[in-house]
């Protein structure tokens, strides 16, 4: 591997639309910072550029034999992290017009059987989003989060490493964010 850091970023693009993984490792690790920090300017928060370009890996690699990269791979990826920022943002007034919307709910005095309604609906979102994890993040996110259980405890419970346990939470709470998030602009 360390012979294709010389290769172009050309080079690697059409290496990569063969499913050469050392090209892709190649790729990710000569521009994961640069977009890091690039989406971390845009976005001020640090787990989401990290998300962002994440993201973009992985859509890389998942479309790598569908790649048109004649002369600029720095480029693509920038426009690729641009249009990831540009949809998280886009997520996030969701987000934020939802919340606006049930505060305007709250604040008119709807009936508190209308909102026990919609807390059980949402109660019912986040259960049935937690038994759709993998068994094994389902099981260590409930001991973090019903049973108060804090990382070192559940790693000693479950003979994991404490970094293994905040891994798996982390991705646990990331795909509810993005589960949740979704069903709950559909539901309401």
């Amino acid at each position: 591997m360390s012979s294709y850091s010389s290769f172009s970023d050309v080079e690697l693009a059409e290496l990569l639309k063969t499913d050469d993984s050392a090209a892709y490792t190649v790729i990710y690790n000569r521009y994961f910072h640069t977009l890091y920090v690039h989406a971390f300017q845009k976005l001020n928060d640090k787990q989401e550029a990290q998300d962002v370009v994440h993201e973009l890996f992985a859509q890389l690699w998942n479309k790598r034999k569908e790649l048109n990269i004649h002369s600029n791979l720095v480029g693509y990826l920038y426009s690729g992290v641009r249009n990831k920022i540009l949809d998280h943002i886009s997520r996030q007034q969701v987000r934020s017009k939802y919340i606006s919307s049930l505060q305007g709910f709250l604040e008119n005095n709807y009936s508190v059987t209308d909102y026990r309604i919609r807390e059980k609906q949402l109660s019912d979102l986040i259960n049935k989003g937690i038994a759709d994890l993998p068994e094994k993040m389902r099981e260590i996110f409930e001991l973090s989060r019903k049973n108060s259980l804090s990382h070192k405890q559940i790693a000693a419970q479950l003979n994991l490493s404490e970094q293994t346990v905040k891994k798996q939470v982390n991705n646990a709470l990331r795909i509810l964010r993005t589960k949740l998030g979704t069903m709950l602009f559909l539901t309401f």
